[in-house]
């Protein structure tokens, strides 16, 4: 059976309602023990939403955990320039909004950020990259900023928790849960609400309307890169002519002569 899937916004949105999902998911990216978890909590009033469209194809879910930590998670589809210095500007707004005026600095609580990118961003194989701020001999000097970048293109290469989660935004098919190697509690629950939130027909006409809108503004895309390549070569040649024409002017044949060789035409 083919699916929607998991990539798509609504299919995120549905993802993230489930709290063992959300546990599971946290758990295995950032390297905490199920057990420690006792809430992952929404703080986006609209996650239960189904949005069709979305700014740029971002998909933004805060969650926020027992200890108060925050995590933004983002999923990107489509290639984004600055991606880097974007995802680092909303992980520090996220970070100093929460200090209101008075407060003191120890207010502040650590923030992470989950760039879940459906395209490759970073150079080496590496498919899930953790950044935190440390000196040049990996000396730690805060755990307050955590950055992971997941990219969902590159090629799974060992069998760690995240890259089940890699196998699941990527899977196609129903057949393809049968890569993923770890069947914990929240990876079937994923799994199960993929298959469901597939079944439904409403869910799959909007799908295939979106694939059809994507494919046709792929199409016009196309057709204006050709047309603008097209526009450059005949600007192109009718540059080069002119240069020619002058040319032949300055060495002093008429300005019928110029035309016939450059092939300028009078206006």
């Amino acid at each position: 059976m083919k699916i929607i899937p998991a990539i798509e916004d609504f299919m995120v949105k549905e993802l993230f309602s489930h709290e063992e999902v959300r546990k599971q998911f946290v758990s295995d990216v950032l390297g905490i023990s199920i057990e420690e978890i006792k809430s992952v909590r929404i703080l986006n009033p609209f996650l239960r939403k189904l949005h069709r469209k979305h700014k740029q194809g971002i998909l933004d879910v805060v969650l926020e955990l027992n200890d108060n930590t925050k995590i933004d998670v983002e999923i990107q589809v489509k290639p984004q320039k600055f991606w880097n210095k974007r995802s680092l500007y909303y992980l520090a707004k996220m970070y100093t909004d929460e200090l209101y005026v008075g407060q003191h600095y120890e207010k502040l609580k650590k923030c992470v950020s989950i760039s879940i990118l459906n395209f490759n961003l970073l150079d080496g194989e590496e498919n899930h990259s953790v950044y935190t701020l440390k000196d040049q001999s990996g000396r730690e000097l805060t755990d307050l900023f955590e950055v992971h970048i997941i990219e969902l293109k590159k090629q799974i290469n060992s069998d760690t928790p995240v890259n089940d989660w890699i196998r699941l935004f990527n899977a196609r098919e129903e057949g393809d849960f049968a890569m993923i190697k770890r069947k914990t509690i929240g990876i079937e629950e994923a799994m199960e609400v993929v298959k469901q939130m597939s079944l439904r027909k409403r869910l799959r006409w909007e799908f295939e309307q979106l694939q059809k809108e994507r494919r046709d503004r792929h199409a016009q895309d196309e057709y204006v890169r050709e047309q603008g390549r097209l526009d450059g070569i005949q600007e192109g040649r009718y540059e080069h002519a002119i240069q020619v024409y002058h040319k032949c002017l300055e060495r002093g044949m008429s300005e019928e002569e110029a035309m016939e060789i450059s092939g300028v035409k009078q206006k």
